[in-house]
C-alpha cells in the first residue's frame, strides 16, 4: 500500500486540492464585482434631493410688486378725514380724525364757541362758523389749524359755510336782512350776496358737485316760527345764482340739512317724518325718499363720504351725540368717535395725496 503512493501521486494530490482553494477563491470576486453597482444605486437618491425644485420663487416676486389698497374702503380709510366739533373739554372745538375714527386731533384752541367745518374742494382749507368775534361768523383756516380768519365780519348770524366745488365761492346762511337766508361769498369773503331773498327761514345750503345748484332747507311753507329749529323745514333746490327755486320733499315734517352725492345724482338729509330725527336719501329731483338708519334715537347732519359709498352722521343712540358711519345703503352703522361728551356737524374730506395727509 504504502508503495503505491508515488511522489507523483502525492503532487496530483496536493495540486487538486490547490485548485480547489482557488477555484474557490475566484468564485467570489463575482460577489465583489456584484457589490459595487449596488453601492452605486444606493448613491442615486441623494443626488434626486440635490435640484433645486423645492423652493418656491412666487413669493419673492410678489413682495417686490407695489402694494395697491386691496379695496375701495382701505382707500378711502387712507386718504380722507372727518373733520366736526367736539364738546369734550367743555368748549365747542374744531377736530380732525381718520375716516375709521383714529388719531382724533383739536384744530382750534379758542374759548369761543366753534362748529359746522366744511371742506375746500382741494382738501387744504376748512371753513367753519366760529362766535370769537361775540356773534357767528364764518371763518377759514388751513387744514392742519394754522391761519385762522375771518371773511364775513358782520354784526349779524352767519353760519353753516358750503364749498363750491372750483373752490372759489362759499354759501353760507345769514340773519342780516331780518330772517335767515342763503348767501354767496368769494373765497376771501368779497361780494357777500343774498340769493334767496325769501322773507323765510333758508338755512344749511349744500353745493351740487357740478356747481350749478345748492341745496337747502327752507320754512317757506310751513309755520314761520321765530325759532330756528321749529317749524316745517323742506328741502328745497335752486340754480346756483339764486333762481329756480323749488320743494323737493314736500313733506309735513321737518326735513333739513341736505347733502349732495358725490356724483350729484342723490341728496341725503334728515327727516322728523317717522317722529324721531332720521337719516333719509333721495334722488336729486325728490323722488324716491326712503329712512336708511331706522332707530329710535335722533340721527342726522348727514355727510357722503368721496365715493359715494358712505355717510358719516351723528346719531345719539349711545347716550349722547356721536359721529357714525354706515354704507349708503344704511347697512353697517358704527360709532366712530366713542366719547362721552357731544360729537356733532361732520363733514367728510375729499381725497387726500398721502403726501398731503402725511404732513398734517
Amino acid at each position: 500500500m504504502k508503495s503505491g503512493i508515488t511522489k507523483a501521486g502525492l503532487v496530483a494530490l496536493v495540486g487538486a486540492i490547490i485548485g480547489v482553494g482557488v477555484y474557490g477563491c475566484k468564485k467570489e470576486e463575482p460577489v465583489r464585482e456584484d457589490t459595487a453597482p449596488v453601492e452605486s444605486v444606493e448613491q442615486e437618491p441623494t443626488r434626486e434631493y440635490t435640484p433645486p425644485k423645492e423652493p418656491i420663487v412666487e413669493a419673492p416676486k410678489e413682495e417686490t410688486l407695489p402694494k395697491e389698497p386691496a379695496s375701495l374702503e382701505e382707500k378711502l380709510y387712507k386718504q380722507t378725514k372727518i373733520a366736526f366739533m367736539s364738546y369734550r373739554y367743555g368748549n365747542r372745538e374744531i377736530y380732525v380724525m381718520n375716516a375709521d375714527g383714529s388719531e382724533q386731533k383739536r384744530l382750534t384752541n379758542n374759548p369761543a364757541v366753534d362748529w359746522a367745518p366744511s371742506w375746500s374742494p382741494n382738501g387744504k382749507k376748512i371753513a367753519f362758523k366760529s362766535e370769537r368775534d361775540g356773534n357767528p361768523e364764518i371763518y377759514i383756516m388751513n387744514a392742519d389749524g394754522s391761519e385762522q380768519r375771518n371773511l364775513t365780519n358782520n354784526a349779524s348770524w352767519d353760519d353753516h359755510p358750503s364749498w363750491s366745488p372750483d373752490g372759489k365761492r362759499i354759501a353760507f346762511q345769514s340773519n342780516r336782512d331780518g330772517k335767515l337766508e342763503v348767501y354767496v361769498m368769494n373765497v376771501d369773503g368779497s361780494e357777500q350776496r343774498n340769493l334767496t331773498k325769501i322773507f323765510a327761514f333758508d338755512a344749511f345750503p349744500s353745493w351740487s358737485p357740478d356747481g350749478k345748484k345748492i341745496a337747502f332747507a327752507s320754512k317757506r311753507d310751513g309755520r314761520n316760527y321765530p325759532s330756528l329749529t321749529y317749524g316745517n323745514y323742506e328741502i328745497y333746490i335752486m340754480n346756483a345764482d339764486g333762481s329756480e327755486q323749488r320743494n323737493l320733499t314736500n313733506n309735513p315734517a321737518d326735513d333739513w340739512e341736505p347733502s349732495w352725492s358725490p356724483d350729484g345724482k342723490k341728496i341725503a338729509f334728515h327727516s322728523y317724518r317717522d317722529g324721531n330725527y332720521e337719516i333719509y336719501v333721495m334722488n336729486a329731483d325728490g323722488t324716491e325718499q326712503r329712512n336708511l338708519t331706522k332707530r329710535l334715537a335722533e340721527d342726522g347732519f348727514p355727510t357722503w363720504s368721496p365715493d359715494g359709498k358712505k355717510i358719516a352722521f351723528v346719531s345719539g343712540r349711545d347716550g349722547n351725540y356721536e359721529i357714525y358711519i354706515m354704507n349708503a345703503d344704511g347697512s353697517k352703522q358704527r360709532n366712530l368717535t366713542k366719547n362721552l361728551t357731544v360729537d356733532r356737524f361732520p363733514s367728510w374730506s375729499p381725497f387726500l395725496p398721502l403726501e398731503d395727509k402725511e404732513k398734517k
